[in-house]
């Protein structure tokens, strides 16, 4: 006689790693978070996680970006905050002067937006699961690599 098995199901999430001409990346200011993040959020039901990546895009910044390469998958443990998840970041693209100005947020989720050198942004995004991936993630945006990570390093 099997043992029931129990099928994993996880919270997916995606976000996109924007820049500016100078190589500055975007970062945007949650109103309900003490730090700031990148634009993207939870993928909904029968949504690709590109697809979740384009709709939060344009619903966060107002811009239909035509979101390029997978730069890495990041498996997060379950914590205090929820459940396991698979975090997917994108390619967003670098965004000219004229679609910077056209930038409008949702006043009700983000306060503002900014575009920081690495360095200052990564310190802007806190010591969360988001800030732990993202050396690894401009590291293979550079190279045009891919990866898979786990709770935000390399296995």
């Amino acid at each position: 006689m099997s043992e029931a098995r129990v099928v994993a199901r996880k919270r997916v999430a995606t976000g996109a790693l924007i820049v500016d001409r100078h190589g500055n990346l975007l970062v945007v200011k949650p109103t309900y978070l003490d730090r700031w993040s990148i634009p993207g959020g939870v993928v909904e039901a029968d949504e690709s996680p590109r697809d979740g990546c384009v709709r939060e895009v344009r619903e966060e910044l107002g811009l239909d970006l035509p979101i390029g390469r997978l730069i890495a998958v990041d498996y997060t443990s379950a914590d205090a905050r929820g459940d396991d998840s698979l975090q997917f970041l994108f390619d967003g693209g670098v965004l000219d002067d004229a679609q910077i100005a056209s930038i409008r947020l949702p006043p009700e989720e983000l306060a503002a937006f900014r575009f920081a050198p690495r360095t200052e942004a990564l310190e802007l995004l806190g010591d969360g699961k988001l800030a732990r991936r993202m050396p690894a993630c401009l590291a293979a945006y550079d190279a045009g690599r891919t990866l898979y990570l786990q709770d935000g390093r390399e296995p």
